[in-house]
């Protein structure tokens, strides 16, 4: 059956362990079951991806609990597999085969603190044990002989929470860490997981199949858009509710009460910063405490449209599904906390929808038709600037929207200091932590590039709807599975 299209093979290998807790999970065996994952994951005695098979089951096991919710002792939803985080080189300075051996010696009068030394044949080395990566001997080589070097996840992580413990595992440091995933993405032994709690999902959907008014909802990010090739949207629609939810909504709705709220609020205020991006809120509250006045007030496209089907609907219980680790962060938060009960990633999704052996190429299209040209751009760059701008013209506002549009959680970096400085010309930060925005999120089954184009085709389906028309005349309109 054709199902996935993860971009790498780490992903495929969570994708498998995540469907198998799945599996037994819907069985209602899976405490009975959980010693014998790691060898379904790891068949055989003959190592295919660790130094023996013994520590690639040990692996395994520990990928097990974090599909089952990970270490409740950490408060983050990111979590390191020490065991598995051995393979990559130390990083700092090094001096590559470049080094010529001159006579200038450069690197040695630039080091302060007598960490570089010659072999016999003049090479230049550094003696780690007196290095403090300050970087001037790379600076003095005009050879380029000595580079700087970062494991993957420390490199990916653009706000420094990632450091190297002493026996040389990486460290998230909880207190500066804003839960984007980069590196649980980028790691190429998929040593770095979010927690997923995939089980507390199929817990819901059992307890509703006992219940009629136990009702489980769907709420689905725009940037799924795009995620599953090998079947069509509303076949991805159709194979939701026939997993067991009772409805499937878009988020997208969501987006669009947002941006008209938004308006208003930028309009009134005059500066405002997006409050759509967890990881961009987080990232503002931990390292621009003085700015977080400027974050908008609203909730999250989630959080939004959770608030409307929870206050329409008592009963229900509401699953996120999108491409952010970080909403599983936001969850938390005091002003979301009750409305959205688990948050679960495209990756997981894929992991769900084939542990109940469902070939989504099989089904009839369901309709996904809730929201606004506007309210679906919200998954990539520049979208909610759009929308903004756009409910600011609809609602007859007179206020000029000069947007700075941050692509990623450095660009990100830039505006806040700008605008600490008073250097910013502009008067409304779009902030979205992940390149691209929400179709680079660290959880979705592909990051491809052409995401972006998927999701503006997606959006102009519902180009008969503007954002006033769509947030109206809304009506829940449930249909059962």
């Amino acid at each position: 059956m054709k199902t996935k299209n993860f971009d790498t093979k780490v992903q495929d290998l969570k994708y498998r362990v995540l469907k198998e807790v799945a599996k037994y999970a819907w069985e209602g065996t899976l405490i009975d079951h959980v010693l014998d994952i790691p060898n379904i994951i790891v068949p055989g005695k003959k190592p295919t991806m660790r130094c023996c098979v013994y520590k690639e089951k040990a692996i395994a096991a520990e990928r097990v609990k974090l599909a089952m919710g990970g270490n409740p002792n950490n408060p983050n939803i990111i979590e390191v597999i020490d065991i598995a985080c051995d393979d990559c080189p130390t990083g700092g300075f090094h001096v590559t085969d470049a080094c010529r051996g001159c006579l200038a010696h450069r690197c040695e009068e630039a080091c302060r603190l007598n960490a570089i030394y010659f072999d016999e044949n003049r090479r230049a080395h550094i003696d780690k044990s007196k290095c403090v990566e300050c970087g001037q001997c790379a600076k003095s080589c005009f050879y380029n002989a000595i580079i700087s070097f970062k494991r993957p996840c420390e490199a990916s992580c653009k706000i420094n929470a990632i450091s190297m413990s002493e026996d040389k595992t990486a460290r998230i440091n909880n207190d500066d860490c804003i839960a984007c995933g980069a590196c649980s993405y980028q790691c190429p032994f998929g040593a770095i997981m979010d927690k997923s709690f995939i089980i507390n999902v199929i817990d819901f959907i059992k307890k509703s199949e006992n219940n009629t008014k136990y009702k489980v909802y769907a709420i689905v990010a725009p940037s799924i858009a795009g995620q599953f090739r090998y079947a069509k949207l509303g076949q991805v629609v159709a194979g939701l509710k026939k997993i067991g939810f009772f409805s499937v909504v878009e988020v997208a709705l969501g987006a669009d009460m947002v941006a008209y709220l938004e308006s208003q609020e930028l309009a009134k205020k005059g500066f405002l910063t997006s409050s759509c991006c967890p990881a961009f809120v987080s990232y503002v509250e931990k390292k621009f405490p003085n700015l977080k006045q400027y974050v908008s007030h609203n909730l999250s496209p989630m959080g939004t449209i959770a608030k409307y089907i929870k206050e329409t609907d008592p009963t229900s219980k509401i699953v996120f599904i999108g491409p952010c680790t970080a909403k599983k962060a936001e969850i938390k938060r005091d002003e979301v906390k009750g409305l959205v009960d688990v948050v679960m990633t495209f990756e997981e999704l894929q992991a769900l929808i084939d542990s109940k052996d469902i070939d989504l190429t099989t089904l009839e299209d369901d309709v996904l038709d809730n929201a606004s040209y506007y309210g679906r751009i919200f998954a990539r760059s520049g979208g909610v600037s759009d929308a903004v701008k756009q409910a600011i013209k609809e609602q007859n506002i007179e206020f000029e929207v000069k947007p700075e549009v941050c692509n990623g959680i450095e660009a990100c970096r830039l505006a806040l200091i700008k605008k600490n400085n008073n250097k910013l010309d502009a008067n409304f930060i779009e902030g979205m932590a992940c390149v691209g925005g929400c179709i680079g999120g660290a959880g979705n089954v592909t990051h491809s590039i052409i995401n972006a184009s998927e999701v503006d085709k997606y959006g102009r389906q519902a180009l008969e709807k503007n954002i006033t028309t769509a947030v109206s005349v809304y009506d829940l309109n449930v249909k059962s599975k």
